[in-house]
Order: C-alpha cells, then structure tokens, then sequence
C-alpha cells in the first residue's frame, strides 16, 4: 500500500484542443497532484491501425510526470474498441435481446469473441511490455467499469448450455430444479436447450444473469492473468467497480448518480482479480450532497478486500448541478478517506472539447486555465500531503454487516416487490438510515458473509437464499447475534423456486411469526406513518408486536416484530415505511447488540477506525451550510487539521460543509 495519500486525475492528452502536457503536469503539482491515471479507452490512438501500435502520448505522460516525481496508473484500453477491428470482424460488436450493436458508444463489444480476446490481448501484451518498467507507474488499471453488456450472443448461449449441462447432468435434473413444466417449458434433450432470449422462466432467467456476471468476472481475471507476466512486485492491479446508476427519467448519462448493488457484473467475483480494489463513485451535489453515496460504495468496496481501496473516478464539478458549493469538494474528499480509502482521482483532468462527453467539466473548466474548484483541489492536496501516513489507509472492524445479494435482485427483476420500488431502494433505505444514525457497516456480498465477524446482521430483502444459508442465520441468532431483515426475504431457494412451507421458511420460530399474505397497503399506517408498496400481514407465534398495522381490516396484524431466540435477537420489518420508524427499529437491535448508537446524526457524519500509528481517528463530516455546534464525545482528541484540542464535552464548531478529524490522545 501507497504511504502517501494518492491524489490526481485520469488525464487524456489526446484529447486536448492544443499540446500542453508539460503545462498540465505543472499545474497537477502545483496543486499537490502526485498521480495521473492514461491510457484506458484510447485503443483507436494507440494501435490506429491493425499491428501499428504509437506510445508516443504515453511515454510523454510518463516522462513528464516522472521529472515532477508524479506516479502513473496504465489502464488497458479495452472498453472501447478500434473501427478497424470491428470491421475486420462484425462478430467483435456485442448480441443483446434488442439485436445487434452498432459501432461507436463503448462498452458494445462481445467479451468472449475470437478476434476480440485474440486483438485485445496483443494490445494488452504491448502496452504491459512497454510501460511495466518505467519507474513511475506504479500500478494498472485492467478495463473500465466492466460489465456483460447485456450479452446474449452465439458464443455466450453455448457456454452457458455447457455449464448447465455440466451442474445438473441431466435434462430431469434441470426440469426439476427450475420447474421447467410450467407453460411446456421442460426438455428432454440437451439439444432442445432454448435459446435463453425467449426464456420466461425467472429461475433459469436468473440463472443466465449470473452466468453472464460470472463470465464478465472471468474476463477481468483473464486480463489480471496477462499484466501479472509483466508487472513488478510493487505494482498493483486494479479495476473501477462501479454502482447501479440511478436514473431521473430521460436515459442520459448526466441524468442520475451511482446509487446501489450493481446487476450486470458481480463485484465480489470481480475483486478475485485484482490485488487493490477501485471504484468510481459520483454523487449528487449542492443541496442535495448527502454522503450517502461516498458511504455506501465505500463501505461495499472497501469490504472486497477487507483492506484499503482506491477511488479511481469521482467527480469534481461535471455537470451544472454538481458543481460543488465552495467546501464541498474537500468535504468529499475527506469522505473517501473516512471509509477507508487511499486516495481519490478525479474524472478528469479537463473539461472536454469535442466528442460525446463535452457537458462534462473537469477539474479544469473548458478555459483550461484555474478555477475555484482547481483552487480547492490545491487545498486538498496541501493539507493530504502533510497529514500523509496518520490519516491514509484507515482500518476499520466494524460490527454491524449489510448483506446484499445480485441473485436475489435479479428475481426481483422478475418478481417485483413493486413497480415503484426496486431492490436498490430497499437497499439504500436500509443502507441510509444506519448511515444517518452514525451506525457504521460492511456492505458485504451474501456469499462472503462470515456471521462471526458481526454482531449485527441487516438483510434487505434477501428474497433468494439457499436453506444452508438460512440455517447459518438461525444459528447466529441462536448463538447470541442480532438479526434484522426486512420483507420479501428469505422467500425462495437459490432456483427461485418458492419455499412451500410456513415463512419466512426455516427462520420462522427464530423470528417468533409467520405471514401467509401479503398486500397492497392502500391506507394502511404504522405507529402514525404512511406505509407504501408492500406489506406483509405478520402473525405473532411468540414474538412481540413493536407496531401493528393501523387499518381497519389489517390492524389485527404486525408491521413490524422483536424476538428472542436463544441467546440473540430477531428483528423483522414487514412493510415499506419512513425511516424514522425504521430508525426506531435499529435503535433497539443495536442496543440488543450491544452496539453504542451515538446521539450524533446526520447532517454530523461521524467515520472512524484505526491509522497505521494505532490511533483511533474520528472523521466529523458536516453536510450542511449551517453552521453547527456539538459537543467532543471523546475525553481527550486534537484536530489533525487545526492542532486545536478537545476534552470531553466541550463545544465543537462546525462550519458549512466543514470537517473534523480528531485522533484521540
């Protein structure tokens, strides 16, 4: 790990009106800049043509930034494939249900054909060769922000016959598993394996997006597979995991923010590849910059490789709502770096001038001259390059896990809760409101949950779980943990087939209810709130009641329930309703935890964990432009921004998106 904070931007020479690298890097430096991220998305630039390869930009960004004592990350440049090679073979341009792909936007080539691993490993070979060696690269970056691309082609449909042929050995085996009968659907003859296009079956559907996810993962190790022959030890291998982008009506880039799980490549597989984790997080900002978004991929990334990671892409003005008030760009930066994070780079360098991206400002407007966004960057890097080691690289153990699970949202997709309400929204309504209680959490994949590590473990509607899993819950409940899930979980197999006894199947008894319906809540209220979308008509079989469902036909059930079981505790929440009573909800199961909740809350973000020095360090995040006073929770802390010390409850002010970060003496 980078004792130094790593601070910088992708950087795209090629892309400049006008030759300016030595300009750039000067400017990069002068604002504590110490790393450009090149090369990724630039296949056409270096190898124009079939077997012609040019390093020229990039061995001048090397040796520019090598001469300012600069670092460089190399992303291959495979996302965004040459005209030349899909010309030389159409079959290069990715199949999908709505048909064939046609040549420009990026990310529209078919991994698993020929001619494109066969091209794309000649040009990752070369540029590995040529560049693992020079001094100042110290790490790269394999693809950008890999998914499946919604790949239904020839080669994918084979391969995935294959693979069901190989788990379930036979036809019968098949049928049984996903319920095949239904609507004649079943087969008896490998060779009558349905072209998964038409597939109505939501179990074999999902089945396919796995295998689809599975296949973009593989593709990323295939490439981590290549560097590895050529990097040194001391170089990393990387990759930008990023998040579901959450859109605002008309299906722009610029209409949404990253939001939640992502449904088109697992990251779990994905970090099996790479030696540092990496994400791209872009938020919404002015009024509406909440942190959650910095939090939640944080928390997600950061839980890959239960240590540190680097914030690849993250925006720093881009579109006219998200240029940041003054502040705001410090504030998140310091986000990144509260949930464990070693550095953070922008997307970009410069405002782009001509192309499909020219909304998007960089950290330097279209004038490409100095800004205050640039002049704030200057700030950051300032103050990271004198901190440097006590802040870089926080540990953190924390004791509460959010389980989330790309199976179960695929059956989601089939099997919606509602049409308004995704798997996503459940998971960032459960995700926010621990975030806005200051209660910490690892966002963690359902197949690597360790249940021992936690005290506390929350499930938003983990519909899709196989019975060893549930009985892997039972027992940590039994054992003394703390259990909070919320409704639609735990409803069907890892086939989506439904479970056919009383549910919440095999967690019944641990949850002390049951249901046998459930309902659009229409007028439906609990403890005074509305209740939207879904609800769950809970019967109490030893647990307590915390809320019934105020109706007049429905307030003889249970919207929300306490048991305990063994030596822990149960929590379930029925229906969809505000965070507020949600809050009430995770109040209670942190104290059966015996986690502390602090009387802090948000717009005060509170961060902590350990530094390499063995400090406790707490990160106080203001997300607010009003000023705000609280009192030191701790007996004895000093800012590491301003030197001022603080003793337990004396006042602490905070300022318009203002941080603290205080280590305790």
């Amino acid at each position: 790990m980078e004792k130094e904070i790593l601070f910088g931007a992708a950087y795209y020479p090629e892309y400049m009106p006008y030759e300016r690298v030595k300009e750039d890097i000067r400017m990069m430096k002068e604002a504590g800049m110490n790393v450009v991220r090149i090369a990724e998305s630039t296949w056409s630039t270096l190898e124009p043509e079939d077997g012609v390869f040019d390093f020229s930009y990039i061995d001048q960004v090397i040796e520019e930034a090598g001469k300012a004592g600069m670092k460089v990350i190399i992303g291959t440049p495979t996302y965004a494939v040459p005209s030349w090679l899909c010309r030389k073979d159409p079959g290069v341009l990715v199949e999908t249900g709505q048909g064939e792909s046609y040549y420009g936007r990026r990310q529209i080539f078919n991994l698993l054909n020929p001619t494109f691993r066969c091209h794309a490993e000649r040009v990752i070979r070369k540029l590995a060769e040529h560049t693992a060696g020079a001094g100042p690269v110290i790490g790269f970056q394999i693809d950008n922000e890999t998914k499946h691309y919604g790949n239904m082609g020839r080669e994918i449909q084979a391969a995935f016959r294959k693979a069901m042929e190989e788990k379930f050995q036979t036809t019968e085996n098949l049928n049984k598993a996903f319920g095949l009968a239904y609507w004649s659907n079943s087969i008896h003859n490998w060779e009558d394996f349905p072209d998964m296009r038409g597939c109505i079956n939501g179990g074999l559907a999902s089945e396919f997006s796995a295998f689809q996810r599975k296949m973009a993962a593989d593709y990323l190790m295939w490439q981590a597979d290549l560097i590895r022959e050529y990097k040194r030890e001391d170089q990393f291998i990387t990759h930008n995991l990023d998040f579901e982008w959450k859109k605002f009506g008309a299906d722009i880039a610029q209409d949404g923010y990253s939001y939640g799980v992502q449904p088109d490549i697992n990251h779990y597989e994905a970090a099996k590849a790479l030696t540092l984790a990496g994400t791209d997080i872009y938020h919404p900002t002015q009024d509406d910059l909440t942190g959650a978004e910095t939090a939640f991929g944080g928390d997600s990334v950061r839980s890959l490789k239960d240590s540190g990671y680097l914030v690849l892409e993250c925006q720093a003005q881009a579109f006219k709502y998200w240029t940041p008030y003054p502040g705001q760009l410090r504030l998140q930066a310091y986000s990144h770096l509260a949930s464990g994070a070693i550095g953070t780079l922008y997307w970009n360098w410069h405002s782009i001038h001509s192309g499909y991206e020219t909304y998007w400002r960089g950290v330097l407007s279209h004038d490409l001259d100095t800004n205050p966004v640039y002049e704030e960057a200057a700030v950051i890097g300032k103050e990271w390059s004198k901190l440097g080691e006590k802040i870089n690289g926080l540990q953190k153990k924390n004791e509460i896990a959010l389980v989330i699970d790309n199976h179960s949202m695929s059956a989601l997709n089939w099997f919606p809760i509602d049409k308004d309400l995704s798997y996503n929204d459940v998971v960032r309504w459960m995700y926010d409101s621990l975030y806005e209680m200051n209660l910490e959490c690892d966002v963690v994949d359902v197949r690597a949950l360790d249940p021992s590590r936690y005290r506390m473990i929350v499930t938003p509607t983990l519909y899709s779980v196989p019975e060893e899993m549930l009985k892997k819950l039972e027992t940590f409940v039994r054992k003394g943990g703390v259990l909070v899930s919320s409704f639609r979980s735990f409803v069907a197999d890892e086939y989506l087939r439904v479970y056919h006894d009383k549910a919440p199947h095999i967690l019944h008894e641990c949850f002390g209810m049951s249901y046998n319906q459930f309902t659009e809540p229409g007028r439906t209220r609990l403890k005074g709130k509305e209740v939207r979308y879904f609800a769950e008509l809970l019967k109490m079989e030893g647990a307590e009641s915390m809320a019934d469902y105020e109706h007049k036909y429905w307030g003889r059930y249970a919207g929300m329930t306490h048991h305990t079981f063994g030596e822990g505790h149960a929590y379930y929440m029925g229906c969809w309703t505000c965070k507020e009573t949600l809050k009430e909800l995770y109040r209670k199961a942190a104290k059966s935890a015996g986690i502390f909740c602090s009387e802090l809350a948000w717009p005060v973000t509170v961060r902590s964990g350990v530094n390499r020095e063995g400090k406790q360090i707490h990160y106080l995040l203001h997300y607010s432009e009003e000023e705000q006073e609280i009192l030191c929770p701790y007996d004895n802390a000093v800012d590491l921004l301003t030197g001022k010390s603080y003793r337990k409850g004396e006042p602490i002010c905070l300022s318009d998106w203002d941080v603290k970060i205080l280590e305790e003496a």
